[in-house]
């Protein structure tokens, strides 16, 4: 772990200043053609406004052309001209310097973009020579596996009938099948070969696409066939992919990495200690993903993760724990209803899917373990290794380090499937031992089984509250007590104090206020089923499950467009893939869940109904929402805000949350707060810009009164209702659980009654509200009046 005194935190005083060594926050900025490196920087001044710390730049490097997100990286050695090019990042650099804000830019060190070759020339030289390239050792490639050639999968037809047809054909010095574009190798062809000859003296194989999940044999970015793999762990390799990123920190042009998906590396421990030689011990967080109880390896150099964690924990404490029950009864009242099976427990949920991928779409990866303990084509392994990928309870282990993982894997399986026993055991040690290739393989192959059995499958068939299915969140998991909270963030203090926290990014499931909306679910579950009820009579899937999913989205995103809603839909449907999916997408099953959309649009009853119920849950769920923010942006480690999410975050799964974003409109809002506006919670979200920024200020400005983290005291009868935390001069008061709130003062008059906030004697000032509060006793009932969340300082800001 990086001993916390290696970076210097400096005070800002208000005033721009150099970067310090680590953020004191974030604010993600997805960089397009569309968005540039120059129109980033035209930000500079109102994110300095707005109290950010550093700005944190998407992928910037060469990508696909089109591409929106940049993870398809063609060429590591380039800035991409299309969001600026290098020109541009040194006036962004410069400029977001000059007003003292630090640049951290997310990499890509796993995969490049193949999905047009000519665009990548690493691998046009790689089809064109074969494994004579200068390039073939950059690409994990299994050479044996495929007589040679690198297989393809992009033909949806035989050879035969696309030469027939005239779509493969030879134009222009290349091979051309439809739009694609690939070289010929020197010296193997002439006009008066027939293009079948051409194509067998190729160095790769044009294969059906439906090959791909069992046939390839490069390594890919989970199951996209258009990023294929690089092998960072070869010290060439790294040098080669990494000389941009390298003269980014000599020129003094980048303050920090975000690094994408470590776990896909053969060696993640020693990337991250190349890369730290290379940044001169730059800040740099890894995007980890943690299971439940799962901590980050402390021999990481890294100061983090991206901050999922941060993120589940602070969904659960808003979530009302008695609604458990009452919602897997609804759960099951669904599934019957349909004709569906009980749901199954959380384990054994997601073994099934995992098996299900590793069987599917990622078998040719177990095949290719397979082939590295020498069992080519051998049934009984690959049976063995897809059911230890199945149970395997965590992304990876980083052997010698995570033993127990594979141990319990081992058990696992071997309970499941008691005849593969033998086999089970003949593996294990093998599977244990870090200098096998198969057991380093193994580790690359299991992070990829569980994020697309878990993210990508079983988070869409679990489906009783949308809020607990978020990337790094274990929906078994419903709530967490007050208490639990208050530990899980004192862990996180001592243990990594510069770890990224997040509510938002752009790979989340839902938006940040989606969550919080559909969180206020768990405490009125009876409504919710009888809200759902109404809404399935009128348009409905034929499958619950399901139903409550979409019809969740609806509520939970509202007010949203019918393209946006429809196409959340198709993805959610598709992923689940019980009724339909990808490969085989069903149209009945499909017309209905665009009817299921559009009954809210065509239908006026349907959407008045849908109105009527948020007008019901939207002020608590804007209760929800501000007290996440709070807790994120005031809690231990470096808060990052994702584009946009200053006002209401209500996107759906990706791309939907890459929407361009209204800074005009921040910025006017943002003027008018610093004018004196004292905003409405309402759906203009100008009270979540007011909460945004001065958090983030106090933040900035005062560091000092961010220093520990001590749960405060509470005491009365609504005391379950607060989360507050003394951060070291900086008190923050959060609600929580606000419905059931709301019927205490129903029931008595006064929903607070006499719960106080007990601190130490002395004038504290709310930063949110501009007032003050003497004595060391302050009750809810006045400090909460205007707002459900409070930030005290005895400090004037």
């Amino acid at each position: 772990m990086r001993c916390p005194t290696r970076r210097r935190e400096l005070s800002w005083a208000g005033e721009p200043s150099v970067p310090s060594k680590v953020p004191v926050s974030t604010y993600r900025l997805q960089i397009t053609p569309s968005f540039t490196l120059d129109d980033a920087a035209a930000l500079a001044d109102y994110l300095v406004q707005l109290g950010v710390g550093w700005v944190y730049l998407s992928p910037i490097l060469t990508s696909s052309e089109g591409s929106d997100h940049g993870y398809d990286v063609v060429d590591p050695t380039t800035v991409d001209s299309a969001r600026g090019g290098a020109d541009a990042l040194t006036r962004a650099s410069g400029t977001f310097h000059a007003a003292g804000l630090g640049v951290l830019v997310d990499i890509v060190p796993n995969h490049v973009g193949v999905a047009r070759p000519a665009e990548n020339a690493w691998w046009w030289d790689v089809l064109a020579h074969g494994r004579e390239s200068a390039w073939a050792s950059t690409f994990d490639i299994d050479w044996d596996f495929g007589d040679g050639k690198v297989r393809l999968p992009v033909l949806g037809e035989t050879t035969t009938d696309a030469a027939a047809s005239g779509a493969l054909r030879v134009e222009d010095g290349e091979l051309r099948y439809h739009e694609h574009r690939f070289p010929l190798a020197p010296g193997s062809w002439s006009d008066g070969d027939d293009v079948a000859t051409i194509l067998a003296r190729q160095h790769y194989e044009l294969m059906d696409w439906r090959r791909e999940a069992d046939d390839l044999n490069y390594r890919r970015f989970f199951a996209v066939s258009s990023l294929a793999a690089v092998r960072v762990e070869d010290a060439d390799v790294f040098d080669r992919t990494h000389v941009e990123v390298a003269r980014w920190f000599s020129d003094g042009l980048v303050d920090g990495l975000r690094v994408d998906h470590p776990d896909g590396l053969r060696d993640p421990v020693g990337y991250l200690d190349r890369l730290d030689r290379v940044t001169a011990g730059a800040y740099v967080v890894a995007e980890k993903i943690l299971e439940r109880g799962e901590a980050l390896p402390q021999f990481f150099a890294a100061d983090g993760t991206t901050g999922y964690d941060a993120l589940a924990e602070i969904d659960r404490v808003l979530v009302d724990p008695s609604g458990e029950a009452r919602l897997d009864a609804l759960d099951a009242a669904l599934r019957s209803a349909t004709g569906l099976p009980a749901a199954e427990p959380w384990p054994e949920l997601i073994a099934g899917t995992k098996r299900a991928v590793a069987d599917g779409i990622l078998h040719s990866e177990v095949r290719r373990l397979a082939r590295d303990l020498g069992r080519h084509d051998d049934p009984p392994t690959e049976d063995a290794l897809a059911e230890l990928l199945a149970w395997f309870p965590v992304y990876r282990s980083y052997l010698p380090a995570g033993r127990e993982h594979l141990d319990h894997a081992h058990r696992a399986a071997r309970a499941a499937r008691p005849e593969l026993a033998g086999v089970l055991d003949g593996l294990l040690p093998l599977l244990a031992d870090p200098r096998h290739p198969a057991a380093q393989r193994f580790s690359q192959t299991s992070g990829m089984v569980m994020a697309k059995g878990v993210e990508d499958t079983a988070f869409y068939r679990s489906t009783r509250l949308g809020t607990l299915t978020e990337v790094g969140a274990d929906p078994s998991q419903f709530a967490l007590s007050v208490d639990d909270f208050h530990a899980a963030q004192a862990r996180r203090q001592a243990s990594w104090p510069n770890s990224m926290t997040t509510l938002s990014t752009h790979d989340t499931k839902r938006g940040e206020d989606v969550r919080a909306r559909l969180a206020v679910l768990a405490e009125i579950p009876e409504r919710w089923a009888e809200v759902l009820e109404e809404l399935r009579d009128a348009a409905s899937t034929g499958h619950g499950p399901l139903d409550a999913l979409l019809w969740q989205a609806v509520v939970g995103a509202w007010p949203a467009s019918r393209e946006r809603l429809r196409a959340y839909a198709e993805k959610a449907a598709r992923e689940a893939g019980e009724a339909t999916s990808w490969l085989a997408p069903d149209a009945a099953f499909e017309s209905r869940v665009r009817a299921l959309v559009d009954a809210v649009f065509d239908d006026a009853r349907v959407g008045a109904r849908v109105e009527s119920f948020v007008a019901e849950i939207e002020a608590a769920g804007w209760s929800n929402a501000l007290s996440a923010k709070l807790l994120q942006l005031s809690g231990p480690g470096v808060p990052d805000v994702y584009q946009g999410s200053e006002l209401w975050e209500q996107s759906l799964v990706d791309p939907d949350n890459r929407r361009p974003v209204d800074f005009a409109q921040r910025r006017r809002l943002l003027a008018d707060l610093d004018a004196g506006l004292q905003p409405l919670v309402d759906r203009s979200g100008a009270v979540k810009l007011l909460v945004t920024s001065r958090t983030l200020r106090l933040r900035r400005d005062r560091p000092d009164l961010f220093t520990r983290y001590t749960p405060a005291t509470v005491v009365g009868p609504a005391a379950d209702h607060v989360v507050a935390a003394d951060r070291g001069g900086a008190l923050s008061v959060a609600t929580r659980l606000p419905v059931a709130l709301a019927r205490r003062g129903a029931a008595s008059g006064s929903p607070w009654d006499d719960t106080a906030l007990l601190r130490h004697a002395g004038p504290t000032t709310d930063v949110f509200t501009g007032r003050t509060y003497q004595g060391g006793e302050i009750p809810l009932a006045e400090l909460l009046a205007v707002y459900p969340v409070a930030l005290l300082t005895a400090d004037t800001p």
